[in-house]
């Protein structure tokens, strides 16, 4: 197996989607710094920006953990 491969196989493995887990949360540091920013400036277009940017991290976060659960189903069928 190539290096490719394995990449790519770690990518659909539990420990690559806890990882994707984590630096998608990772990213909510930053949107929380410019929502900060933004109302302290009272920019309402970096707030828009910054809830919008939220919204994207917590469908990414959601999906994620979707495929979780799907990984998890699958693994109990599989030790029937």
């Amino acid at each position: 197996m190539s290096k490719l491969e394995k990449a790519k196989g770690f990518k659909k493995s539990k420990a690559g989607t806890y990882l994707s887990i984590g630096t998608t949360l990772f990213g909510a540091v930053s949107v929380v710094k410019q929502a900060k920013k933004a109302r302290f400036e009272q920019d309402r277009l970096q707030l828009v920006d910054a809830v919008v940017s939220a919204a994207a991290i917590a469908t990414g976060v959601a999906l994620l953990v979707r495929e979780l659960r799907r990984m998890n189903v699958d693994d109990v069928l599989a030790d029937d």
